[in-house]
């Protein structure tokens, strides 16, 4: 097997998560990575909308984006984040075409900094844009990414039996032939 980072290898999308609450610090941190993430003239446009449970109501807008199916096991998650994308340039003004894959970028840098803190990050695309257009009123300037839950891993013993199959299916992905054109 070649070596690659174990934060790489290492991550995946729990859906068992504990509802123990994430230390500031290491919250904090998370977006601290994102921060440092590349971008075209410097121009960094991600943007997030955090939400912790029981702390504040953009937790709970947040959940009520979701699909049904993500509200399912995204419940039991304390923190949810929403990542956004500015769309025009703040440095020359004009439309970033690249928006999206920065914010993903900086997102990528979240991952592995939660993933090496022992957090866990599920991505979602399962929401509702509209919905969130509306509740954070992002407006035509902002495209909403990905909505993410984050927290700790719980104990897969007091889950119900459709989410502990999910979360021990094996995880795959395509040899690198597959990924080279």
């Amino acid at each position: 097997m070649i070596h690659i980072n174990p934060v790489i290898r290492e991550r995946y999308s729990t859906v068992i998560f504990s509802s123990k609450q994430i230390e500031e610090e290491k919250l904090t941190s998370l977006f601290e990575a994102a921060r440092w993430a590349p971008s075209a003239f410097n121009g960094q446009p991600w943007h997030f909308i955090v939400g912790i449970k029981n702390k504040d109501e953009r937790y709970q807008k947040l959940f009520d984006c979701l699909v049904e199916a993500n509200q399912y096991w995204a419940k039991y998650a304390p923190v949810l984040v929403l990542s956004v994308a500015r769309k025009n340039s703040t440095v020359t003004g004009k439309a970033n075409r690249l928006s999206q894959y920065e914010t993903g970028m900086a997102v990528g840098n979240l991952l592995a900094q939660a993933t090496s803190l022992g957090l866990y990050v599920h991505q979602m695309g399962g929401y509702s844009q509209i919905k969130a257009r509306e509740y954070f009123d992002l407006g035509d300037e902002f495209e909403p990414m990905a909505l993410m839950a984050i927290g700790y891993k719980g104990d897969i013993s007091i889950f119900p039996d459709d989410l502990k199959e999910r979360e021990l299916k094996k995880r795959v992905r395509k040899s690198i032939d597959e990924i080279l054109l």
